[in-house]
């Protein structure tokens, strides 16, 4: 689920409580967490409506100057139900403090190499290899990066997500950056390789 910036300043004043969405299925759950540039959106109560049915207090809700700008968002109904999904606000995204705490404890370092073990029992190095290349490559594009790593550009920026949970990485409008943090665990690696 994707959310404008306008619209997350919006969401986290409390101004915007709702939006609808034309979905096959939810791509959202109720009480889950949808990740934005502005924090984390929280996800409430979600139910199919009737479009038709929908009102102006509803387009205000979802942001929407008129009920006729949210019926054009939606588009003709082309029997895909529409979901009205509550927002119940925006918190901040851990891994943005995580990113910028590059002090790492021996009880950090102990957990992100046993992750880093486990993920590269299949290639090894791997991880680390990413982290390097991301260093001494930042705002290079991802399918750059993959094919230098010689795997597929959707396995990589998978493999990325995973160094970001971790607030290992930053993505840029193009490519990604290290962290404070990720700088830290580079560094760190190389001494324990030497």
């Amino acid at each position: 689920m994707l959310f404008k910036q306008s619209l997350l300043d919006k969401i986290a004043r409390n101004e915007v409580t709702l939006a609808f969405r034309r979905w096959k299925r939810p791509t959202v759950k109720v009480g889950g967490r949808v990740r934005t540039a502005s924090g984390v959106v929280l996800i409430g109560r979600i139910t199919v409506v009737v479009a038709s049915e929908l009102t102006e207090k509803d387009a205000i809700a979802a942001g929407f100057p008129t009920l006729g700008a949210l019926q054009e968002m939606l588009g003709p109904d082309d029997g895909t139900p529409v979901y009205r999904v509550e927002l119940n606000g925006i918190e901040a995204d851990e891994r943005v403090a995580l990113r910028g705490d590059a002090v790492l404890s021996d009880e950090d370092w102990h957990a992100l190499t046993q992750r880093f073990a486990r993920w590269d029992k299949a290639a090894p190095g791997y991880f680390p290899s990413i982290l390097q290349a991301i260093g001494a490559h930042p705002e290079v594009p991802a399918a750059v990066l993959a094919d230098k790593a010689g795997v597929e550009k959707l396995k990589f920026k998978q493999d990325v997500r995973k160094l970001k949970e971790l607030g290992l990485t930053e993505s840029l409008e193009v490519g990604y950056r290290l962290s404070p943090r990720g700088e830290a665990v580079l560094e760190k690696l190389r001494e324990h390789r030497l």
